[in-house]
């Protein structure tokens, strides 16, 4: 993960005067201070992400939960692209029980970088990660019997007792035992000595519409999978079964812990879902504009010449593209530069967008846009960007490029 340094200046060439030219004076008050290079090579375009206001987040969610109720921090793919690693800081010093993660080398990759807290990995692993797991303290989701069964010689060969969490299908189809059917394999991990059923949980397939008839049928097919084990008497600790969605709308599906990915980062699953007030985007993406071309009625913009100008109109380029995960489109969507709306024209190309500044006369080389995000009284939210995507929020998030540096802001009011 890279982070932005601040821009250096090039000092001018040496060593090129000319005997017809003046002799230079010691130093030129406009000649800048020479200094140290940066860690990274600066680039007129980054992503800042605000983990004072993440902190923030995690503290209103914390107000308006019951009391009791556990938080995990889901922080696959970078936490949905905003870094795993000062996220799932903030999601622990801000109370968080569990970290979430997709592949075994997410989880193993905060280990290495010193985080100790519980680590659930979401989905079902393959037989030969599962040494990787014990090896790493790492809690897995289980959802048929070859697994319980590896797992647990795996355990019982290095003498530990392993917590495992029971996943069931509740009618998403993806991963799981099916509900009806739980019982049979909760009783096998009950009877296998080296393994502790800690955790069962599902996922909802739609939590966050204002239809909530499906959801309703999911939590339905688990609480009668909780109930099929008691029967069996099996205790288990922790149930869970709620996202964002689910935390916001079903309350009744609470149970133990619920799993939170997009809220904290100031993100609400949908437009119709309940509100947290003072919940905030974490995210914001901007560039400078690199250049500045005038053109005159006629003239055309980018590849294809998609964009044909009407009337003299003034064109800002930002230093970035769809090789930084900006959608490709042509004539669509919009920036913000001083604070107004700027729309795009022509088409994104790899590493540049064209934006129409024409009535924004203040606007100069190097002025800061902002992307996606919150620039004076108006914003650019994820939501929009997902538009132009023909996707969600959370495609968009996950989507900006490595290749875009990240500044971490407001870090010491989140500690």
């Amino acid at each position: 993960m890279s982070t932005l340094s601040a821009d250096v200046v090039e000092s001018p060439a040496a060593g090129l005067e000319s005997p017809c030219s003046p002799a230079l004076p010691e130093r030129l008050e406009s000649e800048p201070v020479e200094q140290a290079l940066p860690d990274t090579p600066p680039r007129p375009a980054w992503i800042e992400i605000d983990l004072g206001r993440l902190k923030q987040n995690f503290e209103l969610i914390n107000r308006v939960k019951p009391a009791g109720l556990q938080i995990l921090s889901v922080v696959k793919d970078e936490a949905y692209g905003h870094g795993a690693l000062p996220v799932a800081r903030t999601a622990l010093a801000c109370g968080a029980s569990f970290l979430a993660l997709s592949t075994l080398e997410e989880a193993v990759a905060l280990r290495d970088r010193g985080v100790g807290a519980r680590l659930l990995l979401l989905g079902d692993r393959e037989e030969k990660e599962l040494p990787w797991c014990l090896d790493y303290d790492l809690t897995c989701c289980v959802s048929e019997p070859h697994t319980v069964a590896v797992l647990g010689q795996l355990a019982a060969r290095a003498g530990k007792r392993v917590a495992v969490h029971l996943k069931i299908n509740t009618g998403m189809n993806r991963y799981g035992v099916r509900w009806n059917e739980a019982a049979s394999l909760a009783a096998l991990i009950g009877s296998t000595k080296s393994l502790l059923l800690e955790g069962m949980l599902s996922h909802f397939a739609q939590s966050d519409e204002v239809d909530k008839t499906f959801a309703l049928q999911q939590l339905a097919r688990f609480e009668q999978a909780k109930r099929d084990i008691a029967g069996l008497g099996l205790a288990v600790k922790v149930k869970h079964l709620c996202n964002s969605g689910g935390f916001l709308d079903l309350p009744q599906a609470h149970f133990d812990m619920v799993r939170l990915g997009i809220l904290p980062l100031g993100v609400f699953p949908s437009s119709v879902c309940r509100r947290i007030p003072g919940i905030e985007p974490v995210m914001t993406v901007k560039a400078r504009i690199v250049a500045i071309q005038d053109l005159q009625p006629g003239d055309t913009v980018g590849y294809g010449m998609r964009y044909t100008a009407s009337s003299r109109r003034r064109i800002a380029v930002l230093g970035l593209g769809y090789g930084d995960g900006f959608p490709r489109v042509r004539n669509q969507g919009c920036v913000l530069v001083h604070g107004q709306r700027c729309p795009l024209v022509g088409g994104v190309a790899m590493d540049a967008v064209t934006v129409d500044i024409t009535g924004v006369p203040a606007a100069q080389l190097w002025d800061e846009a902002v992307v996606m995000g919150r620039q004076g009284e108006d914003e650019i939210s994820v939501h929009e960007v997902a538009k132009l995507k023909n996707s969600v929020s959370y495609d968009v998030l996950v989507s900006w490029r490595a290749r875009l540096p990240k500044l971490y802001v407001n870090e010491a009011v989140a500690r």
